[in-house]
């Protein structure tokens, strides 16, 4: 499915303990789809192998068309191009302006002297500028990331996936630490991303009334028992 994702009977144990056990859903694309679940149902952790930030032990996992599950080397470099990552901690560099944090969307693709004398490509600059924009912060783009609220940070995070050109966008817990306004702001921006670009969004959350209100499909993931 390009641009969307399938998941069959996807799990993963660590240190022999099941931290997510045949888990299956599908999001086409253009679609938010919120996971739920209590504390420990494997909702990061789904979300990490979708990413192929950890390595399932069985299932498929298929991203933007790409079987995550098999890809190595090269292949999976590319494929993880196309998935945008949004962290609860927002993972910015808090000393680096919002611009310079957007342009993290292309670091893997800038040659490494632009990167280190802070020179990016003319186009890249632009892209950055036009997703802070997009995301309400054209006007912060040289404010420092510890200057910015969680909301705004969380933003800025969104557009370092938007200058990524991300195909699918995976949000761990990002509302986790906002205020109702803040949280509810980010995920109004998630859910008119995929409007208007055909981004799929899967989102993890604990509040059930955000997911009620936002998401188009909600999948419930249960904890799972004992060993694989």
């Amino acid at each position: 499915m390009s641009g969307g994702v399938v998941v069959r009977g996807l799990s993963k144990a660590y240190d022999g303990r099941a931290a997510l056990r045949n888990a299956s859903l599908t999001a086409p694309r253009g679609s938010f789809v919120a996971l739920l679940g209590p504390s420990g149902a494997g909702k990061t952790t789904l979300l990490r192998c979708l990413a192929r930030l950890a390595d399932p032990d069985g299932g498929e996992a298929f991203v933007d068309g790409r079987p995550m599950h098999a890809l190595s080397g090269r292949a999976l470099k590319e494929a993880r191009a196309r998935i945008g990552f949004v962290f609860q901690d927002f993972n910015l560099v808090r000393r680096r302006s919002a611009l310079e944090n957007a342009l993290g969307g292309v670091l893997a693709s800038t040659p490494l002297w632009r990167v280190a004398l802070g020179r990016p490509r003319p186009d890249d600059a632009r892209s950055a500028m036009a997703a802070l924009d997009r995301v309400g912060l054209g006007d912060r783009a040289d404010a420092r990331a510890d200057e910015l609220s969680g909301g705004q940070r969380q933003r800025v995070a969104i557009a370092r996936a938007l200058v990524q050109d991300t195909a699918v966008l995976l949000a761990d817990e990002p509302v986790a630490s906002l205020d109702p306004d803040s949280a509810a702001g980010v995920l109004s921006l998630l859910k008119d991303l995929t409007r208007e670009r055909g981004l799929t969004v899967l989102c993890s959350l604990h509040q059930h009334h955000l997911a009620r209100a936002y998401a188009d499909e909600i999948v419930v993931l249960a904890a799972p028992e004992g060993d694989l």
